[in-house]
């Protein structure tokens, strides 16, 4: 794999994130039009939500790789525009642009983004909606989900609060952001296998239907590897993480398909491959060996995974292969039946991807 070869679909990915950023998702917002819970203006969430959020990440890494300031500027452009207009209704997934937007209050210290980012993070600690064991319930635009948890909410808010204590000096943010990770690993890992279930319903105890959702499972690998480079965590507890993280590894790498790819159900090969998934346990594996917390013989899996995402990004940098928004389900043929289409966070969760391969390929990689 040539660095050339991986920077040139980098670029494509990060032009065609900046124009789909912009363009409506009809069947979302068909459904919002259903279940307009906070009686919003719908067109606010076409651009404000977590579909958005993971791409914007993806944005802000590649600025910080690059020093693009183009990428900065539209960044800042972006969030300005969306403020003025009014956001949306506060929940877990409308949570997931604030990460982005706490790293660019940290670069320019901008007040206007520093109230918002104080605020929403306050809201999180104290209005968020808690369930079982106190944590966070999935609410989401249109769906309170009562008595849900998801492993998504890992990455979506979890990562906002953590980051937020640090920057805002707020050790009680800190505290609980690792607490909600300890306690969905305690409702979601497998520990029959080392992967994890999708959710948890707290009212009839159980993990639905017991499936091991790729993208689901990615949400851990890939946030797992951010929030401890984002909070000080005491040794012990970093440890106990990175043992989940190992775990989970080592199951990805026993269910990889032989083209680099990973299943829609990861434990299921016949259901279909997916591109996100693949993507971002690409991007956690490869972080995690250049971080020192992975061997480095789990490099090569993960090159093999960014081998096959970039088969499936065309001339214009839209990522193939990636599977619609999906909620959780009941049983294996629900995740099979996901629709596969473009979506904002394929070309989101390749940035990431492709921004972490630079550290290792090389024209003789």
């Amino acid at each position: 794999m040539q660095e050339q070869e991986v920077a040139r679909k980098l670029e494509l990915c990060v032009g065609s994130f900046k124009k789909v950023l912009y363009e409506p998702d009809d069947i979302f917002l068909k459904n919002m039009e259903k279940n307009n819970l906070a009686g919003d203006d719908i067109s606010k969430y076409q651009l404000w939500e977590w579909t958005q959020g993971v791409g914007l990440y993806g944005l802000y890494n590649y600025y910080k790789l690059t020093g693009d300031r183009g990428t900065f500027d539209f960044l800042c452009g972006w969030y300005d525009a969306r403020m003025a207009e009014g956001l949306p209704e506060r929940n877990v997934n409308t949570t997931c642009p604030m990460l982005t937007l706490l790293c660019v209050y940290e670069d320019t210290q901008d007040e206007r983004y520093g109230a918002l980012c104080r605020d929403w993070a306050e809201w999180v600690m104290h209005g968020l909606i808690r369930t079982g064991d106190g944590a966070f319930q999935h609410m989401i635009t249109g769906d309170a989900n009562d008595s849900q948890m998801l492993i998504d909410t890992l990455f979506m808010t979890v990562l906002f609060l953590a980051k937020a204590g640090v920057v805002f000096g707020r050790k009680d943010y800190v505290e609980e952001a690792k607490r909600q990770c300890l306690v969905h690993i305690k409702y979601l890992y497998d520990t029959s296998c080392g992967l994890y279930f999708h959710g948890y319903d707290f009212k009839g105890r159980h993990n639905y239907g017991r499936v091991h959702w790729a993208r689901g499972n990615s949400w851990y690998t890939c946030g797992i590897m951010e929030l401890i480079g984002l909070i000080p965590i005491e040794p012990g507890l970093r440890q106990y993480f990175l043992d989940t993280f190992r775990a989970q590894v080592d199951a990805l790498c026993a269910c990889q398909a032989g083209d680099g790819m990973w299943h829609t159900i990861l434990d299921d090969p016949a259901s279909y491959k997916e591109s996100s998934a693949t993507a971002a346990f690409a991007y956690g594996m490869l972080k995690g060996v250049r971080l020192g917390f992975l061997p480095a013989q789990y490099e090569a899996p993960a090159l093999r995974a960014v081998q096959a995402v970039l088969a499936r990004v065309d001339a214009a940098g839209i990522v193939g292969g990636v599977s619609y928004g999906t909620p959780v389900g009941n049983d294996a043929q629900f995740y099979k039946d996901i629709p596969v289409c473009p979506m904002t966070y394929g070309q989101a969760m390749a940035i990431l991807m492709l921004a972490e391969a630079l550290y290792h390929t090389g024209e003789d990689a």
